[in-house]
């Protein structure tokens, strides 16, 4: 695994484990600028996490799966992910480094498995 992609994985982590203890500024840390301005304040941010990425915010498993280094995204990350129903999801990160060189999450997907339903 590449630097990029452990210095990524750390604040994915981070940000999890924020959530996981209703942490929201530490959790609205990791975000990037454009994320953050969407969301001016770490409760606006935890409020969106928790309304449209219940499985990222509550789950049973959390995961690390391959990470990319792209040139156009940054780096990534792939997390399988299983919420607190027991549906399983991958999460697809994306995050680049800032002008402050720290690592920030640009984005995330959310992919329910095949053959599942809510």
């Amino acid at each position: 695994m590449t630097a990029p992609a452990r210095r990524a994985r750390a604040v994915i982590a981070r940000q999890e484990q924020a959530l996981s203890r209703d942490d929201a500024q530490t959790a609205y840390d990791q975000a990037a600028p454009a994320i953050r301005a969407l969301f001016p304040n770490a409760d606006l941010f935890i409020g969106m996490v928790r309304n449209q990425y219940r499985p990222v915010y509550r789950h049973r498993s959390f995961v690390f799966g391959e990470a990319r280094d792209t040139e156009a995204a940054g780096v990534v990350q792939s997390v399988a992910i299983q919420d607190e129903y027991g549906v399983d999801w991958t999460a697809e990160y994306s995050l680049v480094r800032d002008a402050d060189g720290q690592w920030r999450i640009t984005g995330c997907r959310l992919i329910k498995a095949p053959g599942t339903s809510a």
